[in-house]
């Protein structure tokens, strides 16, 4: 039997792969995925949102663009912040990006 003719057939006495070992690879990297990447930014997202709604008029605040100020006025959907004497911004909740703590 030539070599061509063995692969084509298939080792001599050889049974079927199990269906479970065929996806067994698979199945490994989604759990890796879950762990690794899915998990940490779904708790991520989660704290960040606890974080956007507990924020109350004072609270000092730093917006994803990098602008600093203080809260005048929180809203349903965003907030009135003051950045200096005279400047005020209003703001959508979603473009906050921290509230530095407390200090």
């Amino acid at each position: 039997m030539s070599l061509t003719t063995y692969f084509m057939i298939g080792a001599p006495g050889g049974t079927d792969a199990n269906p479970i070992a065929m996806f067994l690879p698979l199945i490994l990297i989604f759990i890796v995925f879950y762990f690794f990447i899915i998990r940490p930014q779904k708790k991520k997202e989660s704290t960040r949102k606890k974080m956007i709604d507990a924020i109350v008029k004072g609270d000092r605040i730093i917006t994803i663009g990098g602008v600093h100020g203080t809260v005048t006025q929180v809203d349903e959907t965003s907030v009135l912040v003051q950045v200096d004497n005279n400047t005020k911004l209003r703001i959508e909740r979603s473009a906050l990006s921290s509230v530095p703590s407390k200090e």
